[in-house]
C-alpha cells in the first residue's frame, strides 16, 4: 500500500517552545527540536515533510497574513500531500480554524490543527500524542480509500472538533477545545473513534479554491450592563465600518431603551451589517422568543444562530473581503457555508 504523505506546517506555539534560561519564559524554537523530541512519529511509516514559519510565531500575533500565508502553502501543495497538519498556539487556533475553513472552498482532504499545552520537551507533555494522533488522523482513510475528515478541524487531547465549531476553553487543561453547539468528529481513546454523521462529506467539485482576502472594517461589541451611550456610538461610527458582531445576552436579547436601539437602527441604516450572537457557550439565537430579541431584529439586525463569536468574525471579514454588497453579505451570514452553524 501507498505510504500516506503528510505535509507539517509548524508555525510556532507553545508545542514548540523551550525555556529561556536566564527569564525562564518560554519562546518559540524550530522544527528541528521538535521532532528530536517525538522519535515515535518514525514508527507511523509516513512520508513526512515540513514547512516553518520563519521565525516561529506565538498565537497571540497571529494575522490575516499568517492566515493567507498558510492557505498558500495547502494550495500550492494540494495535490502532493493527503493531509495537511498544522502546529499552532492555543490562544487564536479557533480563529485560525475558522478563518482557513471559509478560505479553503472545495476542500476534499484533511487540514488537522493542533498544539499542547505544555511544549513538547518537556517530560510530562500533552504535545507528542496530539502531534501523533493528529497525523494519524491526516492519514486515515474511509472503506473506498478516500480521507475520513475532509475539512478543517482541531485535534486536542480527547477530541476532534469541527474548526469553526470550535471555542478554547481552558487555559490549563489538555482538552482545552469544546466544540459546544456541534458534536465531536472522533473521540480519542484506545483508538479513534469516527462520528461519521457528524463528519463533513462535500459534494465533488471541480477541486480546491481558495479566497485569500479578508476586509478588517469590522468590530466586535459584547453588551454589558453599564455599556455607555457614548461608547456605543463612538464604535458604531468608526469611519469604514462595515460590520459589528454584537454578543448578546441568552436567546439574543439587548437593551430596549430608545438610544441603544437609535443607534443600532442608525447603523443599520448607513450600511452597517451587524450579526446577533449569543454570549453563551450552548444554545442558539432565537431572535423572536423575547420581546427585547425581537425589537432588535426588527431594526435589521442579522441573526446568528449558534456560531461562534469565532466563526462569526472570520466569515464577516471573508465575506466582505469578497467584494460582495450588503446584500450578498447579509444573505450569506444567514446561510451556512461550510458547516459552521445550524439553522433554527
Amino acid at each position: 500500500m501507498k505510504r500516506p504523505r503528510i505535509l507539517i506546517i509548524y508555525t510556532g506555539g507553545t508545542i514548540g517552545m523551550i525555556e529561556d534560561q536566564e527569564t525562564k519564559a518560554l519562546r518559540p524554537f524550530d522544527f528541528s527540536h521538535l521532532m528530536e523530541n517525538v522519535p515515535k512519529v518514525k514508527m507511523l511509516d509516513y512520508e513526512i515533510d515540513n514547512f516553518q514559519f520563519h521565525p516561529p510565531i506565538d498565537s497571540s500575533d497571529m494575522s490575516i497574513a499568517h492566515w493567507q500565508q498558510m492557505a498558500r502553502i495547502i494550495d500550492g501543495n494540494y495535490n502532493r500531500y493527503d493531509g495537511f497538519v498544522v502546529l499552532h498556539g492555543t490562544d487564536t487556533m479557533a480563529y485560525t480554524a475558522s478563518a482557513l475553513s471559509f478560505m479553503l472552498e472545495g476542500l476534499a482532504k484533511p487540514v488537522i490543527i493542533t498544539g499542547s499545552q505544555l511544549p513538547i520537551g518537556e517530560v510530562r507533555t500533552d504535545g507528542e500524542e496530539n502531534l501523533i494522533t493528529a497525523l494519524q488522523i491526516a492519514a486515515a482513510t474511509d472503506h473506498d480509500g478516500k480521507p475520513m475528515v475532509r475539512e478543517v478541524a482541531i485535534l486536542f487531547e480527547n477530541y476532534l472538533w469541527r474548526g469553526n465549531r470550535s471555542t478554547k476553553s481552558s487555559a490549563d487543561n489538555f482538552n482545552a477545545f469544546k466544540s459546544n453547539n456541534y458534536p465531536a468528529l472522533a473521540r480519542i481513546g484506545l483508538g479513534i473513534e469516527y462520528n461519521h454523521e457528524a463528519l463533513a462529506r462535500p459534494a465533488d467539485g471541480d477541486g480546491l479554491r481558495v479566497i485569500y482576502d479578508f476586509d478588517q472594517s469590522v468590530a466586535i461589541i459584547d453588551l454589558f450592563p453599564g455599556l455607555s451611550q457614548v461608547m456605543l456610538k463612538q464604535v458604531l461610527g468608526t469611519p469604514g465600518l462595515k460590520g459589528i458582531v454584537l454578543r448578546t445576552y441568552g436567546a439574543g436579547n439587548s437593551p430596549t431603551t430608545k438610544w441603544f436601539i437609535d443607534a443600532i437602527r442608525n447603523a443599520i441604516t448607513r450600511g452597517v451589517v451587524i450579526l446577533n450572537v449569543t454570549q453563551c457557550f450552548h444554545g442558539s439565537v432565537c431572535a423572536n422568543r423575547y420581546v427585547s430579541g425581537d425589537i432588535l431584529s426588527a431594526t435589521g439586525v442579522v441573526s446568528g444562530f449558534d456560531i461562534t463569536c469565532e466563526a462569526a468574525i472570520t466569515k464577516m471579514m471573508s465575506l466582505f473581503g469578497r467584494g460582495l454588497t450588503h446584500d450578498e453579505v447579509v444573505e450569506a451570514l444567514r446561510r451556512p457555508l461550510c458547516g459552521e452553524m445550524t439553522l433554527r
